[in-house]
């Protein structure tokens, strides 16, 4: 069945003739990881447990179908994360049988590589647990679920990403994207990420994981909650996150529309308990 709705791809994403938004946004999407998996070496995709690389993995499938996804996954583990999210994550990756590798920021911190910063959020520590567990993996070619809607900093990625040696991007080395044409080619220590998500919107990720039936974490959806007010976010009571005295704690029925750490995710008050409800908010929201 066609999509009806109003079409929310790029120019860069055309849609062919007798193809609906989501069929084009797909068929792109498993024609940029079966070429990126082509020439890759070792391939991974970074797998937090959230939506966007849900739908990064569920492609993954259906490009490989009915082949078993030939790429392992890696997951930086803040140790912040929601114990919802890591308990979906371990469930998604045994029912798949793939291998996950998660680089954990407190065993760096435990060891004196990196410091606890002063506001106690980690989100900044990453990168480095990211660039070692790629350099010691070997891996050559990075997936990941960022799209060109979320803010200014991905807006400008290509589908192809080259990083040199120190995981740096530097835009001079950027090839050209030319139609469906994408280089993954690189040099020994050098790696690329790719975005198969990248021409795809919030709106068309729920779309399509309604179209596909997908299971998330059920942090998504609204549901009852302990919340206390902090600079205007409604956070959660967690074990990496001390609440002051001057912040009582409310009952409220909320939902989050990003499921990564609980020292700095703030949830929304929804009533958006399905994933018809979400589609409608999101379709309502002006940002």
């Amino acid at each position: 069945m066609r999509d009806s709705r109003m079409s929310t791809t790029t120019p860069t994403t055309p849609v062919r003739a007798g193809l609906s938004t989501l069929e084009a946004l797909e068929s792109e999407g498993v024609h940029i990881l079966r070429e990126a998996v082509a020439t890759a070496r070792k391939p991974v995709i970074l797998f937090s447990g959230g939506k966007d690389s849900v739908v990064v993995l569920h492609l993954a499938t259906k490009a490989f179908w009915p082949g078993r996804v030939p790429i392992e996954l890696l997951h930086v583990d803040t140790g912040h994360n929601f114990d919802e999210v890591i308990a979906f994550r371990d469930a998604t990756v045994g029912r798949l049988g793939l291998r996950l590798t998660v680089a954990k920021v407190q065993d760096y911190i435990d060891d004196g590589r990196l410091r606890e910063r002063p506001d106690g959020t980690r989100n900044a520590l990453q990168t480095v647990p990211l660039l070692e567990a790629i350099a010691d993996g070997g891996y050559d070619v990075v997936f990941g679920g960022a799209r060109r809607d979320e803010e200014k900093a991905r807006a400008k990625e290509r589908v192809v990403s080259l990083r040199d040696e120190f995981g740096a991007w530097d835009p001079r080395n950027q090839r050209p994207e030319l139609w469906n044409l994408y280089n993954t080619r690189h040099l020994p220590g050098q790696h690329v990420r790719v975005f198969p998500l990248s021409n795809w919107t919030e709106l068309d990720v729920w779309r399509y994981i309604e179209r596909e039936a997908l299971t998330l974490p059920e942090l998504y959806y609204a549901h009852d909650r302990e919340v206390f007010e902090r600079d205007g976010m409604l956070l959660t009571p967690h074990p990496a996150l001390a609440r002051r005295e001057s912040e009582s704690l409310h009952q409220r029925v909320v939902r989050y529309r990003t499921v990564g750490d609980a020292s700095c995710t703030g949830a929304v008050e929804s009533s958006a308990a399905t994933v018809a409800d979400v589609i409608a908010e999101v379709a309502a929201t002006r940002i």
